[in-house]
């Protein structure tokens, strides 16, 4: 029943899919339309909106705005769960509860449920204890949650443990007839890759090893990061005779044929250094030679504070074809001194 002067019955279950109601169903009330002013819209094809209390149809003329229901709760969901429901499923499931407002799974339910179907794809980008990923969980949704709190570890972690393993039994898993099952993956977000010195200066963040840097090319270049145990060029894969190799090191062509001479017979190898020489860009067919993009490496050196490693930044070879530029990058890494060498990664 609606609130106000106007008084509404609702006769029927009412689904929303979308923000918009998914079934038919009556209604009892006293309006400006007749019943029979009424019956010749619907005949019409017509829109009727529906979009808040007090439940009240609009009808919506030609050339006219429908609109979506507003109170999605209050409207359609009597007998809602609360705070203090939530907070009581937050101790069943904790011990305590830690939060100030937790949102019972009922609540978030009804949400997803009006907006998404089975193997729709659910974001939460501040996931507090869980219970948006819980939810979508039990109802068949895939999701992702972000959550940059500790409690990323100590609530949303062993909560969704618990939802998989089955023995969350609370919020929706009774009404989901949810008994456990499925997976997820729990991922913890690596440093930012570059920072400003003291001097403001882009530098690669110090927390970024030779690992995390051939890690992040690999992913850049669509390889899966893989350092195979004995040969050094075999970073990653793509295939299984396809390979990448990142060094911050100048390509030099007796690089390029000591490694070329080390591959078997049908191996495939993308390499990406920060400079190569001209010479090895068609030097071996099943070699390909790239510099690091700008957007990882650009004009950055590895932590630092007095700039006696930078490192060398050349155009891409693919757009350089004058002999002069490639001469002086030659020379100048040639004329490093050995403190400059300790910058080499691989």
């Amino acid at each position: 029943m609606s609130e106000g002067k106007i008084i509404t019955i609702l006769l029927d279950d009412l689904y929303i899919v979308d923000g918009y109601n998914a079934n038919k169903f009556r209604l009892e009330g006293e309006w400006r339309y007749s019943q029979q002013k009424l019956n010749t819209i619907v005949d019409n094809k017509e829109e009727i909106v529906i979009s808040k209390i007090p439940f009240r149809p609009n009808h919506i003329k030609e050339g006219g705005e429908p609109k979506k229901m507003k109170n999605l709760i209050s409207v359609a969901h009597y007998g809602m769960d609360t705070y203090e429901d939530a907070t009581k499923e937050s101790i069943t499931l904790f011990g305590e509860n830690n939060f100030d407002y937790p949102k019972p799974e009922k609540l978030i339910s009804v949400f997803v449920g009006a907006v998404t179907e089975e193997n729709d794809l659910v974001l939460d980008s501040f996931l507090g204890s869980g219970t948006t990923a819980a939810v979508a969980q039990k109802m068949g949704r895939r999701y992702i949650g972000i959550e940059l709190g500790n409690h990323a570890y100590t609530h949303c972690y062993p909560r969704l443990k618990m939802v998989t393993d089955g023995t969350d039994q609370g919020g929706i898993s009774k009404a989901q007839g949810w008994k456990g099952g499925g997976g997820f993956r729990f991922y913890e977000l690596a440093p930012s890759l570059l920072k400003k010195d003291k001097f403001d200066n882009w530098v690669i963040n110090k927390e970024y090893n030779a690992d995390m840097l051939a890690a992040a090319m690999a992913k850049q270049e669509g390889f899966t990061y893989c350092p195979d145990e004995n040969i050094y060029w075999k970073q990653g894969h793509s295939s299984e005779n396809d390979y990448i190799y990142t060094t911050t090191q100048f390509m030099t062509v007796e690089m390029l044929d000591a490694i070329h001479e080390s591959m078997n017979e049908g191996e495939s190898l993308l390499i990406c250094c920060t400079a190569f020489q001209k010479e090895c860009k068609a030097r071996c067919t099943n070699i390909t030679v790239k510099k690091i993009p700008q957007m990882l490496l650009g004009r950055c050196a590895f932590d630092h504070n007095d700039y006696s490693l930078n490192i060398i930044n050349l155009p891409s070879m693919e757009e350089e074809d004058d002999d002069t530029d490639n001469l002086a990058a030659e020379n100048d890494a040639d004329s490093k001194s050995p403190t400059d060498t300790k910058q080499t990664l691989f």
